[in-house]
Formats: structure tokens, sequence, C-alpha cells
């Protein structure tokens, strides 16, 4: 079993910028696809991001690509979220992902996070 905690969420103003955390335990995730997600109000949960610790390489929705980055520290099992120029179409809750198939993220097999809230004030 794999527990994944998200952090980093809040309220920010258009533009700004924010940094998601998530940590994974109880299992190494080194061979896990990794990924963020996220669902706003009334709307289904969509893809934001992915990557793996193999170096294959990141994915982004594109709405987000040129604005957020993905990243990990294998050391701490830790994915990171960098949200730069944020707007209110980005307020959503995010969610963690962490897929044993290693090479896509999201899929029925997968663990998830309980969420953080991001908030973006127009």
């Amino acid at each position: 079993q794999v527990e994944l905690v998200e952090s980093g969420g809040g309220l920010v103003q258009a533009g700004g910028s924010l940094r998601l955390s998530c940590t994974a335990s109880g299992r190494t995730v080194s061979s896990y696809a990794m990924g963020w997600f996220r669902q706003a109000p009334g709307k289904g949960r969509q893809f934001v991001a992915a990557m793996s610790w193999s170096g294959g390489g990141t994915q982004y929705a594109d709405s987000v690509k040129g604005r957020f980055t993905i990243s990990g520290d294998e050391s701490k099992s830790t994915v990171y979220l960098e949200m730069n120029s944020l707007s209110p179409e980005d307020t959503a809750v995010y969610y963690c992902n962490a897929d044993p198939s290693g090479d896509t993220v999201g899929t029925t097999v997968s663990y998830w996070g309980r969420g953080t809230q991001v908030t973006v004030s127009s």
C-alpha cells in the first residue's frame, strides 16, 4: 500500500505562484509513474502533469504547459508541482497520483492522495 500526502495548497492572487508537494510512504515508488490531477467544482478530475523516476520525461496538459513544472526528489519520495502564472481557472483540488504501471498515471490500480485546495483569486 502506498500513502500519498499533498501539501502546499492555498489562496493566491492571479499571476502568482504556488508549489505543491506530494510525499509517498509505505512502499518504494521508484518504479512508479507519478502525476498530478485536479478537480474543479462541478467538473471531473483532469490530468495535469506526470513524470517517471527513471528519466522517462514529463507530460503536461495543454492548459498548463509553460506554466507548471513537475519534478521529484527520489531520495525523499517526494514529487513537486511548481505552478506559475496562476489564473482563476486553475482553482481546483489538486491530487497526487502514484501508478505502479510505471508508464502512465491515473489507472484503476493507482494510488491517490486526499488532495490539496488551490484557490486563485482574480
